[in-house]
């Protein structure tokens, strides 16, 4: 397989819908909750950069790069975040999760956790992928906890790797996950959401 499919992933908690233009003022009330875009260590486009952030997602999926979804809470239906597969390279197998940002008021709850749950079943089981690359800033310790206690295994530091926005020059750590390990991360997770 070397395209991603183009399907809702479903859980209890979340449902990540592939990114459609009808999201976009979900995703404009998921960004102000919070002021997203204000954080220093992390990229999370401005309220009125969206139709930028969407028209860029659509280049990077028609490339097959990229997979960009919404992040929908099951109960209410609302849009909270997004999420995507990125720097994908089908040959090699692999791909990397993150551009990540969710509401505030849904943060340190089950969705992260389902949603990446959700996102590495497909990646390891429908798509065939054998690593699952997370990156973050060096600085965002929420970030790197949060991908740590998903059992993804640190494997260093990108110097100098990104300019961002402000201008600093941002480090950045590298995580991953590759397909012999899913099984037992798997069975972890899925405690974890019970």
């Amino acid at each position: 397989m070397n395209a991603f499919i183009n399907q809702a992933l479903k859980g209890q908690h979340v449902r990540l819908e592939p990114l459609q233009e009808s999201h976009l003022p979900g995703l404009k009330m998921a960004v102000e909750d919070g002021q997203l875009w204000q954080l220093m260590v992390t990229s999370v486009p401005h309220p009125d950069q969206l139709s930028g952030f969407f028209q860029q997602a659509g280049k990077e999926q028609q490339a097959g790069v990229s997979r960009v979804y919404s992040t929908i809470e099951q109960a209410t239906g609302q849009v909270i975040g997004s999420t995507r597969f990125l720097n994908t390279n089908w040959s090699h197998g692999r791909t990397e999760i993150g551009f990540t940002f969710i509401a505030q008021s849904h943060q340190r709850t089950a969705i992260n956790t389902e949603a990446k749950y959700l996102m590495l079943g497909h990646a390891f089981e429908d798509l065939g992928f054998k690593r699952v690359a997370f990156r973050t800033d060096h600085l965002n310790q929420r970030s790197r906890r949060a991908i740590e206690r998903l059992g993804a295994k640190y494997e260093g530091l990108l110097r100098n790797h990104m300019v961002m926005a402000d201008g600093r020059v941002r480090d950045t750590v590298v995580y991953s996950i590759i397909a012999h390990e899913w099984p037992g991360i798997k069975s972890f997770l899925e405690e974890r959401l019970r």
